[in-house]
């Protein structure tokens, strides 16, 4: 029971977090679950991927109330979460399996490496200029098997990636944001099943699970972070998000560097 408990605050603070911010809770749940299935004492060759697809699987249902407000306020560009979903759902599963071929360590190190990029990005805050227009369809499926297959792999809901490529195609911030979000929902789709599909014959791996998703992980932290993603995003027009962006980008390095020095380890 007190392991829920520890799920239920973490959800809190991810949701919190990423409602706050615009990022996905991944680049916090994924370190943080890691160090938590370990003390559970799970297999150590199988938490880094039951981190990263518990972590997706969040995302199902962040993305949902996500996706609804900004279809709400108009912020959807629908055309381009059509032409993009198609090479998303394919990288999410190239992603996954990819992920499950690699050991513990190397995926651990990438999403180290991944998180030091984010967190970078956080602390520069510098947005491409708009340069040119939105690909064809061929194009967008290019960038979306790119992007599924990254997000998968680190667990995110893909707006490091695709917000900063929206605003390159001229796209304005809100727009950008909005579609981004949308995008969120068939990477976690694809992603999710990825990890369930992989990691269906595993053995080794905890009781109460669906391939790598560890479903007491997924309840407790999904309803946390549902409920208190909308107050992250309130909070965003009332606080000085410049200095608490770069204060998270900081927590975002030390958990990677913590996450480093175990796989390492």
């Amino acid at each position: 029971m007190e392991w829920y408990v520890a799920y239920l605050l973490l959800g809190i603070v991810a949701g919190f977090l990423a409602g706050l911010f615009g990022v996905g809770g991944g680049l916090v749940l994924v370190p943080v679950l890691l160090l938590m299935f370990d003390a559970q004492h799970f297999a150590p060759e199988h938490i880094m991927h039951l981190a990263l697809g518990t972590s997706m699987a969040t995302i199902l249902f962040t993305s949902l109330s996500s996706m609804r407000k900004h279809h709400q306020l108009g912020a959807v560009n629908w055309q381009v979460v059509r032409h993009i979903t198609p090479g998303i759902l394919l990288g999410t599963s190239i992603g996954a399996l990819t992920a499950s071929t690699i050991p513990a360590t190397g995926l651990g190190i990438f999403f180290a490496m991944f998180v030091y990029f984010a967190a970078t990005q956080m602390l520069v805050d510098k947005r491409p200029h708009a340069s040119r227009q939105l690909p064809g369809v061929s194009g967008m499926t290019g960038f979306g098997t790119l992007t599924g297959w990254i997000s998968s792999l680190v667990s995110i809901g893909g707006g490091t990636l695709v917000v900063p490529f929206l605003l390159w195609c001229n796209l304005p911030i809100r727009n950008a944001i909005g579609t981004a979000s949308a995008i969120g929902f068939p990477i976690a789709v694809g992603g999710t099943l990825g990890y369930i599909s992989v990691g269906a014959h595993i053995e080794g791996l905890p009781e109460m699970h669906i391939g790598y998703v560890f479903l007491p992980a997924l309840f407790w932290i999904a309803l946390a972070t549902m409920l208190t993603a909308p107050f992250g995003a309130r909070a965003a027009h009332s606080l000085n998000v410049g200095l608490l962006r770069k204060l998270f980008a900081g927590l975002l390095i030390l958990l990677a560097t913590k996450l480093l020095f175990k796989v390492l380890a």
